[in-house]
């Protein structure tokens, strides 16, 4: 065949493959790897058994409760105020553990799929200030809820919406609904939510139903889920939140199971004994859960952290606190449960080099080890006391780019080029100009869009603006410009007639 002849055959494939359909995203959430793997095989194995015989023999100290009843009737044993948990219960609750469920978006666009190694990450924390997009620092605010969640909502890169901040200004009694309502009411992404009480439980259940239709509709697709963090470490239960778990379990909510030690303060100093504390936390967990309601919706919510040795403060820019994040992946995949754990911390306390190599560091680490609800990874600085309107936008960029490392690389019959690259070395035109070059440079590349990579000279002439500013730039762009997918206005009309809603309706989009 002659040499023209062959060019035309690889030209007609090539517009066949261009009118296939293409994957919406480079690097979409959801998709899987195992990448990084900071435990052997053997190491996974050493710290179950490790975690079995710290759950026999010291136990979780339970104050009297219905959760210490719980685990009592089912066979744990008494010691003192420590219920001593043996290896078959927890045996028997692997067992009947959930593998697999889905966290929906309010669109079903969002919808995440929670298992194996599938990777989405978005936001998280419960931070006290805010840092304004003109730099001053002040006390967190509802507003701040709503205008956070419309750039997460905007943002392509983080895939869900944990409430980021904790509103100074509002009472405890209507603290839980507030925050739902000012998150569902400005994304239409996951939604998760934390509540102090069973009272407030049941509020945010009883919202999240009105706007899903029913509670059967709600209980369908869970659009709000809830972390809880149940215990205190080291191997505490703490009383008042353990009665708001099992009230979730009993509604048949998604709930994370959060626990989250330090190494040298409220865990051992050793990395590995850190994660034989936290797991035995997490599997004591498990085991209640499914006594409650066997395979009930949870994600073990490992978030394990360091304390710098010298100061005794809490460190979440650490290589460590990346490395037991990446671990403890493994130890859910070992058990084949769903894992919500963090990523993209920093002790930074401005968008600043520190903040970008601390945050890149973990958010790939926990990523590529294929965590399914990588939290934190979008908006943190000054060791989580701060989030940034900035960050989110720099943070995004971040997490695209670690997306596209787990998506790693496609190898088919097509992608290996020999007839490419046959061509071109034979003379056939050059690689830059091939159809194929054209086809892939928006589905194989990801291009950052805060990042920037102009010449010298044209960056000159565009201001000479550094990547903070050009992430202030396109937040208040966002901020202005992006209109969400708003709640009905009846419902929301109904919404605020049954509760004391705070946020103002023009932050709902309703006026």
């Amino acid at each position: 065949m002659a040499d023209g002849e062959r060019t035309r055959e690889r030209r007609e494939r090539r517009r066949e493959q261009r009118g296939r359909p293409r994957q919406p995203s480079v690097a979409p959430g959801g998709l899987e790897t195992q990448a990084y793997k900071p435990l052997a095989d053997g190491d996974i194995r050493r710290i179950h058994e490790a975690s079995l015989t710290v759950l026999e023999r010291t136990g979780v100290q339970i104050e009297p409760s219905e959760a210490r009843e719980i685990l009592l009737d089912a066979g744990a044993r008494l010691d003192g105020d420590r219920v001593l948990i043996p290896r078959a219960m927890v045996e028997d609750a692997l067992a009947k553990a959930c593998n697999q469920f889905v966290l929906p978006g309010r669109s079903e666009q969002h919808d995440m799929v929670m298992g194996g190694n599938r990777v989405y990450m978005g936001t998280g924390g419960a931070a006290v200030k805010v840092m304004e997009l003109d730099g001053r620092v002040r006390e967190a605010r509802l507003p701040d809820i709503a205008r956070i969640g419309k750039l997460v909502d905007a943002l392509e890169n983080i895939h869900f919406y944990l409430r980021p901040v904790e509103p100074t200004e509002l009472p405890n009694e209507v603290l839980d609904v507030n925050k739902t309502y000012a998150a569902v009411a400005n994304t239409s992404k996951h939604v998760m939510v934390s509540a102090y009480t069973v009272q407030s439980a049941r509020e945010v259940i009883e919202m999240a139903s009105m706007i899903a239709g029913s509670k059967e509709a709600y209980e369908e697709r869970p659009f709000v889920s809830f972390t809880s963090c149940w215990t205190v470490s080291p191997l505490r239960y703490a009383p008042e939140t353990v009665e708001v778990l099992l009230e979730l379990i009993r509604q048949n909510v998604p709930v994370v199971l959060s626990s989250a030690p330090q190494s040298g303060a409220t865990a051992p100093a050793a990395l590995a004994g850190t994660l034989v504390q936290i797991n035995a936390e997490e599997l004591s967990g498990i085991v209640l859960v499914n006594l409650v309601r066997p395979g009930a919706r949870v994600l073990m919510g490992y978030v394990p952290s360091v304390a710098d040795m010298r100061t005794g403060s809490f460190s979440s820019g650490s290589p460590e606190f990346a490395l037991m994040n990446a671990a403890a992946a493994q130890m859910a995949h070992f058990y084949n449960i769903p894992i919500y754990n963090s990523s993209s911390l920093t002790d930074s306390k401005l968008p600043d080099v520190q903040a970008g190599y601390e945050k890149g560091i973990s958010a790939a680490t926990a990523a590529l080890a294929g965590t399914n609800y990588i939290h934190h990874s979008a908006g943190f600085l000054e060791s989580m006391l701060c989030v940034a309107y900035e960050q989110y936008v720099i943070d995004d960029e971040i997490n695209g780019s670690v997306m596209r490392m787990v998506r790693g690389i496609e190898v088919t019959d097509e992608t290996l080029c020999v007839e490419e690259i046959d061509s071109v070395c034979r003379g056939e035109g050059h690689y830059l100009g091939s159809d194929y070059t054209l086809e892939l440079m928006n589905t194989e590349y990801y291009y950052p869009h805060t990042g920037d990579r102009q010449r010298r000279a044209d960056w000159e002439r565009a201001g000479q603006l550094d990547m903070r500013e050009r992430a202030r730039h396109k937040a208040r762009y966002l901020l202005e410009t992006h209109e969400p997918e708003r709640i009905d206005p009846r419902v929301d009309a109904a919404i605020r007639a049954r509760f004391d809603i705070r946020l103002p309706e023009e932050l709902a989009g309703i006026v």
